[in-house]
């Protein structure tokens, strides 16, 4: 790889992660701790914000950015798989962007590269999944917008119950969705599976993050750690 690459790469992995260690940092990028340690400092002088010190770690500060780099064949051919997942497993809303960002995806890529978009030769099969009879879209809108949301659930057992919650994500399990969510009735972490949902009412009103009541806690709770944390924030 060259040092321009690794450069680029080790600025990504500092972004997406919250503290590194140089152990880490190494491994991922193949390279001794101590051209980690050289890259670092290289990187602090030409003015990229990288904190933190031998042994401990270190963070890139919030608001750095660079230009992105041209995709190569293995980031086209993962871009191309989730799309297509994206495509078979969610609702048609998501999968018509799934579709439009690999359009738009192909239309910046240079002429050598434009054949891999249709060329990744991974298919992805449909899932059977039980009907679903809220919006999802909507439901995703009201996660994005941090709204209230009133439910009407039935559980397994039959049984029916209307709840007051704070939808924090969705989850993908076979072939199921699932709602996490910080429930208002019993104060704590909920999850409800989307096909039992009978009814979903939006409210305007909104709710801030709460340390200890958001996605990552919830994830951090059940066992989930490592790289499927690294875009849920705090």
């Amino acid at each position: 790889m060259r040092r321009a690459d690794r450069l680029f790469r080790l600025v990504q992995i500092l972004r997406r992660r919250k503290l590194c260690r140089a152990r880490d940092l190494a491994e991922e990028l193949e390279v001794s701790e101590r051209t980690i340690y050289r890259d670092i400092r290289d990187l602090a002088a030409s003015g990229v914000p990288v904190e933190g010190e031998a042994g401990v770690g270190y963070i890139l500060r919030d608001g750095y950015d660079l230009p992105p780099l041209m995709f190569d064949a293995d980031e086209i051919e993962a871009l191309v798989v989730a799309a297509r997942m994206v495509q078979s497993w969610t609702d048609p809303q998501m999968a018509r962007a799934a579709g439009d960002a690999l359009t738009k995806i192909e239309a910046v890529l240079p002429e050598k590269l434009r054949g891999l978009i249709g060329g990744v030769p991974i298919a992805v099969a449909e899932i059977a999944q039980e009907p679903i009879a809220i919006s999802i879209p909507n439901l995703r809108r009201a996660i994005r917008d941090r709204s209230f949301i009133e439910i009407d659930y039935t559980d397994a057992k039959g049984d029916e119950t209307k709840r007051r919650v704070r939808p924090l994500g969705m989850l993908f399990f076979g072939s199921t969705w699932l709602l996490a969510c910080w429930c208002e009735l019993r104060v704590a972490f909920r999850v409800f599976r989307a096909d039992r949902i009978r009814n979903m009412d939006i409210s305007t009103e909104r709710f801030r993050p709460v340390a200890g009541q958001t996605l990552r806690d919830y994830l951090i709770s059940e066992g989930i750690e490592g790289e499927i944390l690294n875009g849920i924030g705090r």
